[in-house]
């Protein structure tokens, strides 16, 4: 059995996206499976007609926002959903909606992104994360 990475994503914004992308590109890069689970305000970077737009910052970042963002596109970074969508076609990797917080919102699977899997409730992510080789709360 792999190791596993496990991540609860609360944030959607891009400073943080960027983090569980990369971590999950590194973890399957090591051979290890990787589980995300998305809740709340990280959720709503994953609807289907914002997913690959999305370039809001934190507050903390704001001010260096058009800055990073411009810098990153003349390097020709990668979006943090394309480097997460790479990550799932090199690995185990498996993205999660929050059964509760799509259900306190009144969200359907169906408006979210191809790339979230499934629905799961906290139960059964904290299941999976007992078996965690690593744990992150992002």
């Amino acid at each position: 059995m792999a190791e596993r990475l496990s991540m609860i994503v609360f944030s959607g914004t891009v400073d943080k996206l960027y983090p569980v992308s990369i971590l999950a590109s590194g973890a399957v890069a090591m051979g290890m499976d990787v589980d995300i689970f998305l809740t709340f305000w990280g959720l709503n970077a994953f609807f289907k007609d914002t997913v690959k737009t999305n370039t809001r910052m934190s507050k903390d970042f704001e001010d260096m926002a058009s800055l990073v963002m411009q810098v990153m596109k003349e390097k020709k970074v990668p979006s943090w959903y394309d480097t997460l969508k790479t990550a799932k076609e090199l690995g185990n990797v498996k993205i999660h909606a929050c059964s509760m917080t799509l259900d306190l919102l009144d969200i359907k699977k169906e408006s979210l992104d191809d790339i979230v899997d499934d629905v799961m409730g906290v139960g059964e992510f904290i299941e999976t994360a007992r078996d965690s080789k690593i744990t992150l709360f992002i």
